[in-house]
């Protein structure tokens, strides 16, 4: 209430910091509970629109301070999924998408998804830096920070994608990561359309 109240660009500094502090106390929770996720997890069928916007609501404010553009089209789509644990996974991915923006050209992140007949894809792009081609395979890895998480954000756990990994892995979602250095970033979810829920 009292960054609120005192605008300023100190407290906006504030402000920012105090999200990072959030961030990592939701890695380290969910990481807590990593084992015991299927004790934790309620599948229903889930709009992609509604938890793309939770997700960009979470970040709206460095989203905005950074004059990132966002693009999102297609995703009036349905999955059986938990909401919570997916608006988690999306959010690391995005996070990561800002961290590793280009300083200086207007940065973009790009969301969508496609419906096919076995399963549907949420395609999550960036226009950053990229990654090196010998650590694409390697960014799964819990700890792994590679390259740009040395040289450009010395803060970076190499936790973020691990729990994404971890958790895809309990709901049955395929995750990929395909990136070129210098040119950005796209990650895909695969959701698989399910038969074992009714959702009528």
């Amino acid at each position: 209430m009292i960054v609120e109240n005192n605008k300023s660009q100190v407290t906006k500094s504030i402000d920012e910091e105090l999200d990072k502090i959030e961030n990592y106390i939701e890695q380290a929770l969910y990481y807590a509970r990593i084992n015991t996720v299927n004790k934790d997890y309620y599948i229903k069928k889930n709009n992609l629109e509604d938890i793309v916007n939770e997700c960009i609501k979470k970040n709206r404010k460095v989203l905005i301070g950074e004059k990132i553009f966002i693009d999102t089209h297609d995703l009036k789509i349905f999955v059986n999924t938990d909401s919570k644990w997916i608006v988690f996974i999306l959010n690391q991915i995005v996070q990561n998408s800002i961290k590793y923006r280009k300083q200086k050209e207007q940065s973009k992140i790009e969301i969508y998804g496609v419906k096919g007949k076995e399963n549907v894809v949420l395609y999550i792009e960036d226009n950053g830096v990229g990654i090196k081609k010998g650590e694409i395979t390697r960014v799964f890895e819990k700890g792994f920070t590679g390259t740009n998480g040395r040289m450009l954000n010395k803060k970076s756990t190499g936790i973020g994608l691990y729990l994404c990994k971890k958790l895809c892995d309990k709901l049955g979602i395929a995750i990929e990561l395909n990136s070129i250095q210098n040119e950005g970033t796209k990650v895909k979810l695969v959701f698989p359309n399910s038969s074992y829920i009714d959702m009528k």
